[in-house]
Formats: structure tokens, sequence, C-alpha cells
């Protein structure tokens, strides 16, 4: 049986700043302060997201 893979690239859901912002939080909660490897590899990802989801303000003078 041949099987196809689709092509079509799903979007990600955007989330809020915030709620990036609260998993970043609980991310640090559960690792008590001190991030492993596997973790600090999620909070960069997270950070990234924040930064994309968070307002910027109008650059244009």
């Amino acid at each position: 049986m041949l099987h196809t893979m689709s092509t079509t690239v799903e979007p990600p859901t955007e989330r809020s700043a915030a709620e990036v912002n609260e998993e970043i939080r609980a991310l640090w909660r559960r690792a008590g302060g001190t991030l492993s490897v596997e973790q600090r590899e999620e909070y960069q990802r997270l950070v990234m997201e924040w930064a994309t989801a968070a307002p910027h303000p109008d650059k244009a003078a």
C-alpha cells in the first residue's frame, strides 16, 4: 500500500504574547529556577514565539 504525504503546511495557531508569557512562567515554575538542556531549548523557542506575538511600537517617523 502506498501512502502519500500532504504538502500543505498547516499554519501554527497564533497565541497572544500573554499566553506565551504564561507558558514561559510555568516552565520556570516546573524547573524550580534551573533549566535543563531540553528546557532551555523550549525556553528559547517560547521567547522567540513571544517576541513575534508581542506588540511592537510603530517605527514610522
